[in-house]
C-alpha cells in the first residue's frame, strides 16, 4: 500500500455508521447490473470491490452472473475486509471517493492505481449527501465538480468510458501505460 487510506478516528466513525445504519455502504447495489454487463463483455472473472461497505455489491454480482465472478472485498471500516487488498484484473470503487478525507485522497487514488491491473470502474457524487456524520460534517468530505476529479484520475489512468449521471458520474479506466506516466 502506498501510504494511509484512513486515519484511525475516521475509521471508527465509518464502523459505527455501517453497524447502526442499515441503508449506509449500500449505493453500489444500483450499479450491479451495468457493471455485471461490463463484467461480461470484457470477460473478467474477478472483481475488487473497493471500500465495499456491507458487501452487497457482491451479493448483487453473485445473482446477476452466477458463477462467472468471484468478488474480493476491501474496505479499511470493516474489521473483516480491512487486510490491504491484492491487485485484481477488475476494481469497483463506487460511492466511496467522495467519503475519503481530503487529505488522504491522493493516497488513496495512488492505492487505486496499485490494485487496477486491467479495468477500473469507479463512481463519484460530486454534491453533498444527505447524510451528517456525527461531528457535523456532511458525509461527503469532498464535494467538486467532475472535472477537478478527472484531473486527479488522469494522472494515475487511462480514461475509457466517462458518463455523467444525476448527481455525478462514473468513469470506466485502465492503468497508464508506465511508459506514459507523467505525460499529458
Amino acid at each position: 500500500m502506498t501510504g494511509a487510506v484512513i486515519t484511525e478516528e475516521y475509521r471508527r466513525v465509518q464502523r459505527e455508521l455501517h453497524e447502526s445504519n442499515p441503508d449506509y455502504g449500500v449505493a453500489s447495489v444500483g450499479f450491479a447490473p451495468l457493471l455485471a454487463d461490463l463484467l461480461a463483455k470484457i470477460g473478467a472473472r474477478t472483481l475488487l470491490d473497493y471500500g465495499a461497505g456491507k458487501g452487497r455489491l457482491g451479493q448483487e454480482l453473485a445473482r446477476l452472473l452466477p458463477g462467472r465472478i468471484a468478488v474480493d472485498h476491501y474496505d479499511p471500516a470493516r474489521p473483516q475486509w480491512a487486510k490491504v487488498p491484492v491487485p485484481n484484473d477488475f476494481v469497483a470503487c463506487i460511492d466511496v471517493l467522495e467519503h475519503i478525507e481530503p487529505d488522504l485522497l491522493d493516497n488513496v487514488l495512488d492505492d487505486l492505481a496499485r490494485v487496477t491491473r486491467r479495468h477500473g470502474f469507479f463512481t463519484v457524487h460530486t454534491g453533498a449527501a444527505m447524510k451528517v456524520l456525527p461531528d457535523g460534517r456532511n458525509a461527503h468530505l469532498i464535494q467538486q465538480p467532475a472535472r477537478w476529479w478527472l484531473s486527479k484520475l488522469l494522472d494515475r489512468f487511462d480514461l475509457l468510458v466517462f458518463n455523467r449521471t444525476e448527481s455525478g458520474f462514473w468513469v470506466l479506466v485502465a492503468p497508464l501505460d508506465p511508459s506514459n506516466k507523467g505525460t499529458p
